[in-house]
């Protein structure tokens, strides 16, 4: 199984925001879009970063609420683990449980294609074992 199964059953949607963005708009992102991280992308096609809801709380927490007026670049992670639609999913598995990460962008030719969330690949593993269950009930009953 690959990136690319996942991204066709999800959908190649990815919300970006610019790295002079305030948190505060970031917030008004991740509300609005229901999701639990963007990508950092000045053009809105590169990788700039990535910030996340873990990213704004251990920076609140740190900062205050003074952190909301600054700059997403001053909380985002710079080192972005990305995977390629060609990648086996496992591989991603093995690389969010090993990094501790839920989100991965999805790059070709270092261009934003899409993002796969912890979410989406449990989903999607759900999917394939239900269908299974299917078959193997079919042929059982046969």
């Amino acid at each position: 199984m690959r990136i690319s199964d996942v991204v066709k059953r999800k959908g190649d949607t990815v919300i970006t925001v610019r790295s002079d963005a305030s948190v505060t708009d970031l917030l008004d992102l991740l509300a609005e879009h229901r999701i639990g991280a963007v990508v950092v992308s000045d053009d809105g096609q590169s990788v700039d970063g990535i910030v996340s809801e873990r990213d704004i709380v251990r920076h609140l927490q740190k900062l205050g609420a003074d952190v909301l007026g600054k700059p997403v670049s001053s909380i985002m992670t710079s080192e972005v683990a990305t995977c390629a639609p060609e990648d086996e999913l496992g591989a991603l598995e093995h690389t969010m449980t090993e990094l501790r990460i839920r989100h991965v962008p999805v790059v070709v030719d270092g261009q934003l294609k899409a993002i796969v969330s912890i979410g989406d690949v449990v989903k999607h593993r759900i999917t394939d074992l239900q269908a299974e269950r299917d078959q193997l009930s079919a042929y059982i009953q046969q």
